[in-house]
């Protein structure tokens, strides 16, 4: 049981990095109907700049207290990649937004190329490690000489998770951008018609999912330490696949699905072989595919006469 808690609380750490990449995925499927390929590798582009900017503070600057890099880091990812994202929309994405489906699709396949050849150019093939930012944790109980505990940047992950969940989705279902989102998501030509700025709204869903990938870059280089530039496809991958496990579209069913996905991931390798725990994750979603072809928690699609 004790083996079993703490790769729960190890699930949930990971499902949360998840979960906060899933966000991008579905807030932009959500109003152009695009995959964005390219958000992994905007996850890991950001990755590498909060430990640019990490370096830069504590070892260069001399800040000495973690918590306030951190914050820092955390910042300056988020404004520095969230001019990733509208550069990338700017310059790859709407150009093609009228054109025929495919083509913003293989657009998105190139940028993502494009980021992850230009980050091996630019640091190099081997991986970039840092020392650990946060030590230490609370110990919950020990049980057969076993002790389980909920290490401090585990806290800072799941707490971050909960938080920005909570304010996108604020924004998105209180706020004027959110309904101009929802608006777009519906019809964007009728959306057009009645006064809503589509150019600009779609822009700044891309900077809020980048902005979201920052978070989850920054969480990923504290909870792991280490970075490399293929780091973008895998969790990218896994985390298109959380976004359709919870339905496409939801902003707390990108979390679950993540959630999911990073509980598969951990229970699967603690109890059996590490080898095929992909396998079990993308396992799971056909099985709720099958049985939920919306998702655990998306809407049926109405088709339009």
């Amino acid at each position: 049981m004790e083996v079993f808690l703490q790769q729960l609380i190890n699930g949930l750490t990971l499902g949360s990095i998840y979960g906060l990449i899933a966000i991008g995925y579905t807030m932009v499927f959500g109003i152009i109907g695009m995959v964005n390929f390219a958000h992994g590798d905007v996850f890991m582009v950001s990755a590498f700049i909060a430990l640019i900017f990490f370096v830069l503070l504590t070892s260069w600057l001399g800040i000495g207290a973690i918590a306030i890099a951190l914050l820092i880091v955390l910042v300056l990812a988020m404004l520095l990649t969230s001019l990733w994202g509208w550069a990338v929309e700017r310059l790859a994405y709407r150009p093609l937004r009228g054109s025929f489906r495919l083509a913003p699709l293989i657009s998105a396949i190139g940028v993502s190329i494009f980021l992850s050849n230009f980050v091996q150019v630019v640091q190099g093939a081997r991986n970039k490690s840092l020392p650990p930012m946060l030590n230490g944790g609370f110990p919950l109980f020990e049980a057969n000489g076993y002790v389980v505990t909920l290490a401090y940047r585990q806290i800072v992950i799941m707490a971050a998770t909960a938080v920005l969940l909570t304010i996108f989705w604020y924004v998105v279902q209180k706020t004027p951008l959110g309904r101009a989102q929802r608006a777009c998501e519906q019809d964007r030509k009728m959306a057009a018609l009645l006064g809503i700025n589509v150019d600009r709204t779609i822009s700044l869903t891309f900077v809020m999912g980048a902005a979201l990938a920052a978070v989850a870059g920054t969480m990923y280089l504290l909870y792991y330490g280490v970075v490399s530039f293929s780091d973008g496809f895998v969790p990218g991958v896994k985390a298109f696949t959380a976004a359709v496990l919870g339905g496409i579209g939801s902003l707390p069913g990108a979390v679950l699905g993540g959630l999911i996905i990073g509980l598969v991931e951990t229970l699967w390798s603690a109890y059996f072989s590490i080898e095929y725990k992909d396998v079990a994750a993308f396992s799971i979603l056909a099985i709720v595919l099958v049985f939920m072809p919306s998702g655990i928690l998306g809407r049926p699609e109405v088709e339009k006469v």
